[in-house]
């Protein structure tokens, strides 16, 4: 006996379960399937309970009691249907619905499935890189129930090192700075960060491997010059000067004038003329000396500018020097998440 409903809503049931069907080896649940396809669900019930009591993989028992979780959803009995949810997430706690894909009605019955079992979902150890004592490693994850929470971490040369206990409910994020008690980085290799939570005589474990490795810390540069500021040149060319020539005016004057004075005013005098030579060539040395290019002089603010630049960088150099010293004495960890082998228990 099929029970007569509309097609988009068989559909939206039916689409997360078609889309596994293609490794679904056991007969029985093959039939199960295509009769949720057909909407025949009586059949389809009777076929998924069947194939649970026959030989089935973990992957293909989730997938039956996904199926009958659809279906009791499709028949509007809620309850079977968040019974059946329960199993799915016990056996895949990783398992989600696409809200797009999926009835309302079955998606509400999942939801409250997950409300009424002990699971951890979602672990999840990102990818990090940092220096030893000045990071974290972010670890975060969801735990259905309020519940006692201890997370640890094992392998290598520990045993079992807590790094978090809490009474928790819903996502909760952790920072591991992967150090030892000690305070030192924790060494080299692989490693498993286990949750377990545990509410009563109800408990439920999930681990995440990681790989961590060690790397020397980068050194920084010796310092020549420092970033917005340059050398400035510690001699300058004076500008041209008109004083030599001003000079030698003034000094042809006065020769010239004396000259007048000692021939007592005759300007025919042999006195005067060689005077006046004198002073041609008093004005004409000026004039060479007016377009000579003047010497380079020192340029005592540059020079004071320049030994204060060259004694900042010899401190900051100094510095440096003592941060490479401590640089050398770190280490750089990098964690990385394995590939998960399987779900928790």
């Amino acid at each position: 006996m099929r029970r007569p409903t509309c097609l988009p809503v068989a559909v939206l049931l039916f689409l997360p379960v078609v889309l596994s069907a293609q490794t679904i080896q056991n007969a029985t649940l093959r039939r199960a399937q295509q009769s949720f396809e057909n909407l025949d669900y009586r059949q389809a019930l009777s076929s998924a309970h069947a194939s649970l009591r026959e030989r089935l993989t973990g992957y293909e028992r989730a997938r039956a009691y996904e199926l009958l979780g659809f279906t009791y959803s499709g028949m509007d009995s809620i309850l079977k249907a968040v019974d059946a949810f329960k199993q799915v997430v016990l056996i895949e706690p990783e398992r989600d619905l696409d809200p797009n894909r999926t009835s309302p009605k079955a998606l509400s019955a999942f939801q409250v499935a997950l409300t009424q079992i002990l699971v951890i979902r979602q672990l999840r150890v990102d990818s990090v890189q940092f220096i030893g004592g000045e990071g974290n490693v972010p670890i975060r994850y969801t735990v259905t129930q309020p519940s006692r929470v201890v997370t640890r971490v094992s392998g290598g040369p520990l045993s079992s090192m807590r790094i978090d206990s809490t009474v928790a409910n819903g996502q909760v994020n952790i920072r591991w700075p992967a150090r030892l008690p000690s305070g030192d980085p924790v060494p080299p290799g692989n490693y498993n960060v286990v949750v377990e939570a545990s509410v009563g005589q109800n408990t439920f474990s999930t681990s995440q491997s990681i790989r961590v490795s060690h790397g020397s810390v980068d050194t920084l540069p010796h310092l020549t010059s420092l970033p917005g500021y340059t050398y400035l040149p510690e001699t300058e060319v004076p500008p041209k000067s008109w004083r030599p020539m001003g000079l030698a005016l003034v000094y042809t004057g006065v020769a010239l004038a004396g000259t007048s004075a000692l021939s007592n005013g005759d300007l025919g005098s042999p006195s005067l003329r060689e005077g006046t030579v004198i002073g041609l060539g008093i004005v004409a040395a000026g004039f060479v000396m007016t377009l000579k290019k003047p010497a380079p002089q020192p340029a005592r603010g540059n020079i004071l500018y320049n030994q204060l630049l060259r004694e900042q960088i010899a401190r900051r150099n100094t510095e440096i020097a003592q941060e490479n010293t401590r640089r050398r004495q770190q280490v750089a960890l990098s964690v990385v998440p394995l590939p998960r082998a399987g779900g928790g228990r």
